[in-house]
């Protein structure tokens, strides 16, 4: 083969020019990310769940799509909340205001416990749940159990400041199902959290009762339960079943919440239940000063802690 049917080479003065055949000018072509949910440049979540309402954000760029073993899992920059979760087409986080969920999920618990060492966290593998853990320097260890590694490997990409934690040396991963996981352990942890989707799913088996037999039987004497209840706007009657059927197994039970724009009806709320009849979870077991609590957390405190609890009117009979 001559040389002149590999390259061509001329000169102009001191620039030079190359002339390549078409077998070397291959364009790679960028396809755009799709996806159902998102149409004219703003995602929907419109679900069954939350009958006859939507929440709707601008999307600036789609960052990732992929159909993970369990769910269907999309990451897309908003205008206004930053990066966002979805799995199966439900927002789980958004940079703007996750810090709301995390802080009150996790430190309801840690702070109606005197001193937790060993934590379990079930699901929450955008880590930000770990991030507040390790937070209380009394904590020796923090495990956490997550069904799909896709949740932790995208977070790690694209959710930063919520996963930083990972990497933390107190922090151990196990990838796989909560529920089974918990079979294994008895009187193990002082705290465990579970931070689920909603009861569709792979985080179905996270709202059962069996469930919270096998959380009582993994905590310590003493030890806190703090999970993802629902909605009292949306939710009220899944929250009253699953508040009995907790009381019918913990000796203290009760529901707490926070806001949070971006979640159906802005408010989300937890159960939260301690191994201990004589402790009163709703007043925090550690005092923590003022100039601190600044320091430490973004949304929680401890008179949020007392304040959290107090339930509407509509939704007294919780009590």
């Amino acid at each position: 083969m001559a040389l002149s049917d590999v390259v061509v080479q001329t000169f102009a003065g001191n620039n030079s020019a190359f002339s390549f055949p078409p077998k070397f000018l291959q364009t790679k072509v960028v396809t755009e990310i799709t996806h159902p949910t998102i149409k004219d440049g703003w995602f929907h979540e419109i679900s069954e769940m939350w009958p006859g309402q939507a929440m709707t954000l601008k999307v600036k760029k789609v960052l990732h799509h992929e159909k993970s073993q369990y769910q269907d899992v999309l990451i897309f920059e908003s205008t206004d909340y930053g990066n966002v979760l979805v799995l199966d087409n439900v927002v789980q986080c958004t940079e703007r205001d996750e810090f709301a969920y995390q802080e009150m999920i996790t430190h309801l618990a840690m702070n109606s416990h005197l001193s937790p060492k060993k934590v379990l966290v079930i699901g929450g593998g955008d880590g930000g749940v770990l991030r507040e853990v390790v937070k209380h320097e009394c904590v020796e260890k923090v495990v956490l159990c997550e069904i799909d590694e896709a949740v932790i490997r995208l977070s790690k990409q694209y959710l930063p400041d919520m996963s930083a934690s990972y990497s933390h040396p107190k922090v151990e991963v196990v990838v796989g199902d909560g529920f089974k996981f918990l079979q294994d352990y008895q009187n193990e942890f002082d705290v465990i959290i579970t931070d689920s989707s909603d009861p569709e799913g792979p985080a179905e088996s996270l709202f059962q009762k069996r469930y919270f037999e096998l959380l009582f039987d993994a905590l310590k004497e003493g030890g806190v339960v703090s999970t993802q209840a629902g909605s009292l706007w949306l939710d009220l009657p899944l929250i009253t079943e699953l508040k009995a059927h907790c009381k019918e197994i913990f000796p203290t039970v009760h529901y707490a919440y926070t806001t949070i724009p971006t979640y159906p009806s802005g408010q989300i709320g937890f159960m939260v239940c301690k191994k201990d009849a004589n402790h009163n979870i709703k007043e925090p077991a550690r005092f923590i000063p003022a100039q601190e609590e600044k320091q430490l957390f973004r949304y929680y405190s401890a008179a949020l802690h007392r304040a959290s609890f107090v339930l509407p009117t509509f939704a007294a009979a919780l009590e």
